[in-house]
């Protein structure tokens, strides 16, 4: 039984994930700070804030609302960062790394979601 949002794995990876995006955005051209620097920052930011804040709820189907939150959160930031390897800024083992975790988190909100629906019940 997890007793706070920081014991679940999933929002521990998302957050360290969000840590690695500021890093490698670091990187990026200056003219993109108010664009893309900034909305892939907010997009990956948010996986974990919905993680913790649906934790936070009092109801398992809130919860799961906030988990659906997530999910479409990291598929705004998994684009914005293709859009990132397009433009040429995230080349190399950063980008790809940064796809390699996101697709691991994916998973685990699958998962995190699945096991929210089996316990809230039909």
């Amino acid at each position: 039984m997890v007793n706070h949002y920081r014991d679940l794995k999933v929002w521990q990876k998302a957050l360290d994930w969000a840590e690695a995006v500021y890093i490698a955005t670091a990187a990026w051209p200056r003219d993109e700070r108010f664009g893309l620097i900034s909305q892939i920052r907010r997009s990956a930011v948010s996986v974990a804030s919905n993680i913790a804040e649906g934790a936070a709820r009092r109801t398992t189907g809130e919860f799961l609302q906030f988990v659906g939150i997530a999910q479409g959160s990291l598929a705004e930031a998994e684009t914005q960062l293709l859009l990132a390897q397009r433009l040429g800024y995230a080349t190399g083992k950063d980008g790809s790394r940064l796809l390699l975790a996101s697709d691991e988190i994916s998973r685990m909100l699958a998962g995190l979601a699945s096991s929210l629906r089996r316990r809230r019940g039909p």
